[in-house]
């Protein structure tokens, strides 16, 4: 039908329902020309006339945009990258910590075994031939019962004390025995000679030069060492009877019975 719609009252009764029937149709073929949801939606208004849709308020959309964006596989993937580097920094951390601990401690065990199972002891100073130098015997002892040390013989130096100063003075080993690294078992000695050629020499004890004795090692447990390696320096002080001196003179002077020695020991100072 077209036009201005038929008004009821001038329609008799079989127009009426010729009326009724098309409607019914023209209604039934825009069911069918209808979407899918469009059906569902008429279906379902047609089942409940009286409900009313309520719009969703801002907190409920809200929430849903927030879980939306934490379900994201991206965003999922950035958390766990977050965490997993925050327990791998802790894990590092701890295992740096230990490792620091532990290299401590095998310090101090090394430095403790450099110290105080190393005995290092100045045997005996005799004057040589020639009348000018003296050899000193340097013992190392072992007493440490984890095994053998491995220590590094350097140089060993000497100095005379010249007025308020100490002079150094040429020294060095008597042979091979006096250099390298010694595998120190139990017992280990060696020779050095020097010559203290010092004309000015301090004079503490009368007729006596004042003579330091510096042994450097370096201390390991192990036969390539790497990082584990202690220095442990012995400082040795004697009072020296210099080549040519008058023994009576000496024990006059010092109130010294018996024949002056060689050198007198004194504690380090």
């Amino acid at each position: 039908m077209s036009g201005e719609p038929p008004d009821p009252a001038a329609l008799s009764s079989e127009q009426k329902d010729a009326l009724i029937r098309d409607l019914r149709r023209q209604l039934s073929a825009m069911q069918q020309a209808a979407p899918e949801p469009t059906r569902e939606l008429l279906n379902e208004l047609r089942g409940a006339p009286g409900k009313t849709a309520t719009a969703p308020t801002a907190t409920s959309l809200t929430f849903g945009r927030h879980l939306r964006v934490w379900r994201s596989p991206v965003v999922l993937c950035v958390v766990v990258a977050v965490m997993l580097a925050f327990a791998v920094d802790a894990g590092v951390g701890r295992y740096q910590a230990n490792l620091i601990k532990q290299q401590r401690l095998a310090r101090l065990l090394l430095e403790n075994a450099a110290m105080r199972s190393l005995y290092v002891e100045l045997k005996r100073i005799v004057p040589e031939p020639d009348g000018k130098s003296f050899r000193m015997t340097l013992s190392l002892q072992n007493t440490s019962p984890d095994g053998p040390l491995y220590v590094m013989l350097n140089p060993v130096m000497v100095y005379v004390q010249s007025g308020m100063t100490w002079q150094q003075v040429p020294s060095k080993p008597v042979d091979a025995s006096g250099a390298g690294v010694v595998t120190l078992v139990k017992d280990y000695s060696y020779d050095v000679a020097f010559t203290p050629d010092v004309v000015s020499w301090a004079e503490l004890i009368p007729g006596y030069m004042h003579v330091r004795i510096q042994d450097d090692l370096l201390v390991s447990q192990r036969a390539q060492p790497g990082d584990d390696v202690v220095e442990r320096r012995t400082p040795f002080y004697v009072y020296l009877k210099p080549h040519g001196a008058n023994d009576d003179d000496i024990k006059v002077r010092s109130r010294m019975s018996g024949t002056p020695p060689v050198f007198i020991p004194m504690p380090p100072h």
